[in-house]
């Protein structure tokens, strides 16, 4: 199958666990919970996601027809040295394009694969690093990996059983509260602050590459 791509680019992981590691950023067009267009956020399931997919006009952005090709260019874009390639699949929703092809194709580069999800649809059993991303009033069926990362607060109610309360149940090595990035930015980096003293499981989560001036 071909792949529609927004944009790939070298950076650095600004947020979560593995903040400040190098990493090719792949970012593929569409979303299961919003069609990121203005016009249509009011009536979507997650209102507040601050990132254009739409398109494949960006950044070595493009349809490649084929995993080879894709994976091929992941690796241009490392650039020299095979040692601790890093490629973190992000959207948008990834999960609406990534498949076996792609998962060896990147493998067969020497790339470790992450992937930042809304959980919506499984991740693929062939991913190393599996970062998950609940928009409340959405359907989580992933509910393990390495990382869980909450924005927080978000301005819909969760459906039952999948309140913040009950995810330190679900399966997962690490469990992140992120600020939600709005003209309230502060009030809700306090919010953050005393849901984690008050839930020790809990851990921060800031995106460093805004405060850095990176994608």
């Amino acid at each position: 199958m071909g792949y529609a791509v927004k944009e790939m680019f070298l950076t650095l992981q600004g947020e979560g666990v593995r903040t400040g590691r190098r990493a090719v950023f792949l970012r593929f067009t569409g979303c299961n919970l919003w069609t990121g267009r203005e016009q249509d956020r009011e009536r979507a399931v997650c209102r507040f996601c601050d990132t254009d997919f739409v398109g494949t006009d960006g950044e070595n952005g493009g349809k490649f027809a084929s995993a080879a090709v894709l994976a091929e260019q992941v690796a241009h874009l490392w650039g020299e040295g095979i040692e601790e390639r890093y490629v973190v699949l992000t959207g948008g929703e990834p999960m609406l394009q990534v498949d076996d092809a792609l998962i060896d194709a990147l493998h067969g580069a020497g790339f470790e694969i992450a992937i930042e999800s809304n959980g919506t649809l499984p991740a693929h059993p062939g991913i190393d690093w599996v970062c998950i991303s609940p928009k409340a009033g959405s359907e989580v069926v992933q509910r393990s990996g390495d990382e869980l990362k909450l924005v927080w607060p978000q301005p819909e109610e969760p459906l039952p059983g999948q309140g913040f309360e009950d995810m330190g149940d679900w399966d997962f090595t690490h469990f992140l509260l992120q600020p939600l990035d709005d003209p309230a930015g502060k009030d809700h980096r306090q919010a953050c602050v005393d849901r984690i003293l008050a839930h020790p499981r809990w851990r921060l989560s800031l995106q460093t590459h805004k405060l850095l001036g990176l994608k």
